[in-house]
C-alpha cells in the first residue's frame, strides 16, 4: 500500500490548517487506498534552508535536515494542506519544498487549499511551479475551501458534501497517479 503524506503547511500561531487537515485525513483514511501519516511543518521546524550544498547532491549536513529526506523518501504521495499568504504559498512551505530534490521526484501531489474568496487557489497556483522543478505530478483535482470560517465549529472543520466529494474524487486521481509513479521511483 502506498504512503500518503497529508503535509500541514501553515506554522502562524491560531492556524487553521490543522484541523482542515484532520478532517481531510479521516476521509483519506475511509479511502482505504493509502497508508496516511500526517505531517505537521510547525512539528517538522526547519530553519531558513541553512544547507551549505545544493539538495540535488543529498549531501545534507545538519541532522534536521537528514530527518526531514528520512520522513519524504518515505511518502510516496502528498497532499499539501495550505493557506494563501498574500497571493502566494506559505513560507514554510516553500522551505520544506526547497531543502530537498530526489526525495520529492516522481511522486503525485494533491491540495486542499483554504482562505477567503479564492478558496486558496493563487497559493496552489504558484506552489505547482516549485513542485514541477521538483518532478512531482501536480494534479488538477483538488479541494478548495472558500469561506473556510463558515465551516469551523468550536475548533473543529466541518466540510460540506461538495467538499467531501472533491475529496474523495482527488484521491482516487492521486492513488492512479502514485501507482503509475512508481516504475520511475
Amino acid at each position: 500500500m502506498s504512503t500518503l503524506g497529508v503535509i500541514v503547511c501553515s506554522t502562524r500561531p491560531g492556524r487553521v490548517g490543522l484541523p482542515i487537515a484532520q478532517w481531510f485525513l479521516e476521509h483519506a483514511k475511509a479511502h482505504g487506498k493509502f497508508a496516511v501519516e500526517l505531517v505537521d511543518l510547525q512539528e517538522v521546524a526547519l530553519p531558513l534552508l541553512d544547507e551549505p550544498k545544493h539538495p540535488r547532491l543529498g549531501d545534507y549536513q545538519h541532522e534536521h535536515t537528514k530527518a526531514w529526506s528520512r520522513r519524504v523518501s518515505a511518502l510516496d504521495a502528498f497532499v499539501f494542506v495550505t493557506p494563501e499568504y498574500n497571493y502566494g504559498s506559505p513560507p514554510a512551505l516553500v522551505n520544506a519544498l526547497h531543502y530537498l530534490y530526489k526525495e520529492w521526484n516522481y511522486k503525485a501531489a494533491g491540495f486542499v487549499s483554504y482562505g477567503g474568496l479564492s478558496g486558496g487557489t493563487r497559493s496552489v497556483q504558484m506552489t505547482k511551479q516549485f513542485l514541477t522543478t521538483l518532478k512531482v505530478m501536480p494534479l488538477p483535482e483538488a479541494v478548495n475551501v472558500a469561506f473556510f470560517n463558515t465551516l469551523m465549529e468550536n475548533g473543529a472543520f466541518r466540510g460540506s458534501e461538495p467538499l467531501v466529494k472533491s475529496a474523495a474524487g482527488m484521491l482516487d486521481e492521486l492513488h492512479r497517479w502514485t501507482e503509475a509513479l512508481r516504475t520511475l521511483r
